[in-house]
């Protein structure tokens, strides 16, 4: 028997980072629909949560998942169930683009309590900043 243990921190924002989940109850009953669908097609997604215009997700990777099919599956029913229960004014979107990381083992509660704590961490800083700022601190370059 196969044993995988490949945590990774995804991340996805809105298209044109546009402030659709800006409810705090939508942003909890997408979140909730996020994780229960991705369960029904065996993702693992131990913790979700985020802000007006984007995603946080803590996903375990099963032996046959890759992490851009683990984007696509839940960005793709995700938007489609939005739209479908006309849960925005306006089509909902998200971007075609995400953030991807390897978390530790030693690193999963920090992480889970990070995302937790997305909209109080963003009363305080804006996503761009934030991004700006993991960018500059691990010295990661934008790929094109």
């Amino acid at each position: 028997m196969s044993w995988i243990r490949i945590w990774v921190h995804l991340v996805f924002s809105t298209k044109n980072r546009e402030p659709y989940l800006s409810d705090s109850d939508l942003r909890k009953k997408v979140f909730q629909h996020i994780k229960q669908n991705a369960e029904l097609k065996d993702i693992w997604i131990d913790q979700i949560c985020g802000y007006t215009e984007h995603a946080h997700c803590l996903v375990s990777l099963g032996r046959e998942q890759s992490i851009s099919k683990v984007a696509q599956l839940i960005k793709g029913e995700s938007s489609h169930w939005i739209n479908e229960n006309n849960l925005t004014k306006s089509k909902f979107i998200w971007q075609d683009d995400y953030w991807a990381v390897g978390v530790s083992e030693s690193h999963l509660d920090s992480i889970r309590q990070y995302i937790l704590d997305q909209e109080n961490h963003h009363k305080k800083k804006s996503f761009n900043d934030e991004i700006e700022l993991l960018m500059k601190k691990y010295g990661w370059k934008y790929l094109k």
